[in-house]
């Protein structure tokens, strides 16, 4: 794999029953939200609600499991939700999901319709490898407020995604900043799809699987590589 991803003894601590699929991907092909992108979201909102059965996202084995984490690295789940549980939240809304890229459009199809967290970076903009740990709280997050870019600190304790240049998602998969995110320029991404138990790793694998198939079909001839379960 090109691009390092390591997972830190504490965190493997914190959480013995995470596990993570990353695809990596080169040569893709993004721009606007499409009507073949937008129609993915709307099925994934239907394959969700099947799921749920009747269930609010927050009262699903996997989502309690996640809360139950961040809970246990100081962030209140219910305020900070992890990305999987907001966008099924919005999924189930009148509003409907948002319609952002091609490229985030698919992986945010998948996270929905498997109600698994799934993130996206571009990997020409990391720099070094990256790394998932616990912050000591003086690293910088750079983020937009109000249309002005700012530098935040996470909390000591939080886990968090970070590349040689500070922090690129806070509290796990809760808030990607913007420095690294998948744009209509971007041609090279990872993929990250995040699981906890009670989810089985064969389940994490197949959503997986499903976005890497998408990837193929709306970037033919890209680069694929769906690397194994860590």
């Amino acid at each position: 794999m090109t691009l390092t991803l390591t997972v830190s003894d504490e965190v493997r601590a914190l959480a013995p029953g995470f596990t993570h699929v990353a695809i990596e991907a080169h040569g893709l092909v993004n721009g606007p939200s499409t009507e073949a992108s937008s129609a993915l979201l709307d099925d994934a909102a239907r394959r969700l609600a099947v799921r749920l059965d009747g269930r609010a996202p927050h009262e699903d084995p996997h989502m309690v499991a996640w809360r139950e984490m961040y809970t246990a690295f100081g962030s209140k789940p219910s305020r900070t939700r992890n990305s999987a549980e907001a966008l099924a939240k919005r999924a189930l809304s009148d509003g409907g999901l948002p319609r952002i890229n091609v490229l985030v459009d698919l992986y945010n199809a998948i996270s929905v319709a498997h109600l698994i967290p799934v993130g996206g970076e571009d990997t020409d903009l990391i720099q070094g490898a990256m790394t998932l740990q616990r912050a000591v709280g003086d690293e910088e997050f750079v983020t937009v407020a109000g249309g002005e870019e700012v530098v935040e600190h996470p909390d000591a304790g939080e886990v968090v995604w970070c590349d040689a240049a500070g922090v690129t998602c806070r509290r796990w998969n809760w808030r990607q900043g913007p420095r690294t995110r998948l744009t209509e320029e971007t041609t090279s991404a990872v993929f990250l799809l995040e699981g906890l138990a009670p989810m089985p790793v064969a389940d994490v694998e197949r959503a997986g699987a499903e976005l890497a198939e998408l990837l193929e079909k709306f970037s033919p001839g890209a680069r694929i590589t769906v690397h194994a379960p860590v």
